[in-house]
């Protein structure tokens, strides 16, 4: 099962070359199959970690333009879709830089021991639907509420399915440095989240 997972991704990250490089070639039908394919994970990601729908529609907008005007020089020695957050992530860093001179994405954490890339699936389990519905709101308020750099490590792990290893890449960090961001994450949601539903249960 995970070697055809693994094939799967590897099929779909070769098509994703070939339709950037018939782009560069000229085909505009084939950056429109990219653009179609990847727009909406891309427009999250914004969206989640600016939490400002205007700021991410203009930066979602220019990291599309900055893919056609590097679409001449692109080379295949990254995934596509590495690439393209790549861009996103400089992006953001800019904007960040831009309004706050403090540097919000410097790696500020100490690099430990290997981590899981998921949470396990019973640290919230739900009692019920309306329990699930709870705390699926309190993850959402616990994620918002994450340092910059494991907000975006957490999000591009769990919302855009990468890797640690891809997102050691995008956000141009060690492999051990984005486990940690991850670890911690993990950590601080899974007692962000207990502590905003023993809250819920008290109230009731």
């Amino acid at each position: 099962m995970a070697e055809a997972l693994e094939q799967d991704k590897s099929t779909e990250a070769e098509a994703d070359q070939r339709l950037m490089l018939q782009y560069a070639a000229g085909d505009t039908s084939a950056f429109e199959s990219l653009y179609q394919k990847h727009k909406g994970g891309l427009y999250r990601y914004f969206v989640r970690q600016t939490g400002d729908q205007q700021l991410a529609e203009d930066l979602y907008q220019e990291t599309w333009g900055r893919v056609i005007k590097a679409a001449v020089g692109y080379e295949t020695s990254a995934k596509f879709t590495t690439w393209l957050y790549r861009i996103a992530h400089n992006l953001l860093i800019d904007h960040v830089r831009a309004v706050k001179p403090v540097d919000l994405f410097s790696d500020a954490f100490s690099e430990e021991q290997e981590c899981d890339n998921q949470m396990s699936s019973d640290q919230f389990s739900p009692d019920s639907a309306l329990e699930e519905n709870i705390k699926a709101k309190l993850l959402r308020g616990c994620i918002d509420l994450l340092p910059t750099v494991q907000k975006e490590t957490f999000l591009l792990s769990m919302e855009a399915g990468f890797t640690a290893a891809a997102i050691a890449e995008i956000v141009e960090v060690t492999l051990e440095a984005t486990k940690s961001r991850i670890r911690y994450a993990n950590r601080a949601l899974k007692e962000c989240v207990m502590n905003k539903w023993q809250e819920v249960d008290n109230e009731r």
